[in-house]
């Protein structure tokens, strides 16, 4: 791990000597993230080369929204035109307004915004999509300045920017990259205000997003207690290697938490006292997780998406809550009275998560058949699997440092994690089903053994992997499509530009770490 010098302020000095607050390798690259609002120029050329194919995607492959996306388009019209989330029943002839939660209101309230201020043109939507998608390329050259070195924060800007599956999504009216987006935001708002030594305004900022992109997908609350890492690698978080510097690190985390966790439900709090107002009955944010959790338990499921009938359970339930409440027992009921069944779909579950890509391609070729004969749907689907599977092969040597010649048990430890995540993709590659999933829970788990050399898999870093871990245990719960691993599709461009880092983390809390590194300073 480089050495930073200190000045009497505790600041980095000058030169190539900082290091990146997680890549313990910044020496090497000229100063890492400790340069601050560096690099500038090259966030801007990134978000130019995001937006431009994106853009065309957006106005040459949009058609009218199916699916999911249809709902999401109906809802925003409402919205923009005053009318809130709902629709309209016809009562005795007459229409009467009925308001909708079943589907997270987050999206439909971000296109509602721009169909207001822009109207409802064809392509409005979808160029919408197109400048999120290439602000989303800023945030993660930006974030992984603090996860790694300059040179490696401009790889995983470039993967994120000619993702064909972040692309090609520029053309669907669907959650994922907007989720993603609030996904990435939160940690760099953290850790740009921290490096500043603006903690409390940090996770204030980051719960903040969170909490709005949890109106978008709300199991997005899962990552809350992952702003601990981040805190924990913060400039400062352990003034020393004892246990009173430890114990201080970790209540200091534990009050980034709480705080962010506040900030965030403040922000969801609105919607939820709307819901316990014109619904049938109260909801967080929306009334589709009892469904979700029915779909992967019930006795005909099968591990990925299944329309529900109520036949199968629930044919007398009035009301969205009502509906909501009644599949969530029936599900609860169904993993009670089978729990070795339900388990036993968990590896079909994260098989149709994370084995392939094709939801862009099915949705395009719905929406436009004409223009997406079977031919050209089996290529993208090719494509845009091969993409995937290959980012996140390499995001799995994200947690895994280069082999250290010494000491010997840190070279040992490190080429046994080499080993296995080769092995986890040879199998994927080489075996009769391409099953790459087990690379998705490696991830976190790498991350979080405290192996002899490995690398910093704190901070950003460690938040990452917690994300994806928050992935692979809700569609581990509920059930997977492959759309549901594009929200983490970012944080494993992060992943992958950090791939076979040097080693040399120690313990936790950031002991050595925050001890020895210099503040990081984002502007």
């Amino acid at each position: 791990m480089a050495d930073v010098g200190r000045d009497g302020g505790g600041k980095a000095q000058g030169g190539g000597g900082g290091a990146a607050p997680d890549g313990g390798e910044a020496g090497r690259d000229g100063g890492g993230a400790a340069h601050g609002g560096g690099d500038l120029l090259f966030s801007a050329l990134a978000f130019l080369l995001a937006l431009l194919p994106r853009l065309y995607v957006a106005i040459a492959w949009a058609r009218e929204p199916v699916w999911d996306g249809h709902y999401y388009d109906f809802g925003a019209r409402r919205i923009a035109a005053g009318l809130g989330y709902s629709d309209d029943l016809i009562v005795g002839g007459q229409p009467v307004w009925h308001p909708w939660c079943h589907y997270p209101v987050g999206y439909s309230g971000f296109l509602g915004l721009v169909y207001k201020l822009f109207g409802t043109g064809p392509h409005v939507a979808t160029i919408a999509n197109a400048v999120v998608g290439a602000l989303l390329v800023v945030v993660v050259h930006r974030l992984a300045r603090y996860a790694t070195t300059p040179a490696r924060a401009r790889v995983a800007a470039l993967l994120a920017a000619l993702s064909p599956g972040l692309i090609v999504y520029a053309a669907l009216l669907m959650t994922e990259p907007l989720a993603a987006f609030g996904l990435v935001t939160a940690p760099w708002l953290f850790a740009r205000d921290a490096a500043r030594g603006r903690r409390a305004r940090g996770a204030v900022l980051a719960g903040a997003a969170l909490g709005l992109t949890a109106l978008v997908r709300p199991q997005s609350l899962l990552c809350a207690p992952a702003f601990a890492l981040l805190a924990l690698r913060a400039p400062g978080a352990a003034a020393g290697a004892g246990a009173s510097a430890r114990l201080a690190a970790w209540k200091r985390a534990a009050q980034v938490v709480v705080l962010s966790s506040a900030a965030a439900l403040a922000v969801v709090a609105p919607w939820t006292i709307r819901n316990c107002r014109v619904m049938d009955g109260c909801a967080l944010v929306s009334t589709n997780g009892g469904w979700n959790l029915a779909i992967g338990a019930f006795p005909r499921a099968t591990g990925r998406f299944e329309t529900l009938r109520a036949g199968d359970g629930c044919p007398i339930a009035r009301g969205q809550v009502a509906q909501d409440r009644c599949w969530m027992a029936a599900g609860m009921a169904w993993i009670k009275a089978d729990p070795a069944r339900w388990l036993g779909l968990i590896p079909k579950k994260l098989s149709f998560t994370f084995d392939h890509e094709s939801f862009p391609i099915g949705y395009l070729g719905e929406a436009n058949p004409a223009a997406w004969p079977e031919e050209r749907r089996a290529l993208g689907r090719r494509v845009l699997t091969a993409s995937h599977l290959g980012l996140l092969s390499v995001a799995a040597l994200g947690v895994v440092a280069w082999p250290p010649r010494r000491p010997r048990r840190a070279l040992v430890a490190q080429l046994l994690a080499l080993a296995a995540v080769l092995g986890l993709i040879a199998w994927g590659v080489l075996g009769d089903e391409h099953v790459f999933w087990p690379l998705a829970v490696a991830i976190p788990l790498l991350a979080a053994l405290p192996l002899p050399g490995r690398p910093a898999n704190g901070g950003v870093v460690g938040y990452l992997a917690f994300a994806v871990a928050s992935v692979v245990l809700t569609h581990a719960v509920f059930f997977g499509e492959d759309r549901y691993h594009m929200v983490v599709t970012p944080a494993l461009c992060v992943l992958a530009a950090c791939a076979l880092r040097r080693g040399g983390a120690v313990g936790a809390a950031g002991r050595a770490d925050a001890a020895g590194r210099a503040d990081v300073r984002e502007g």
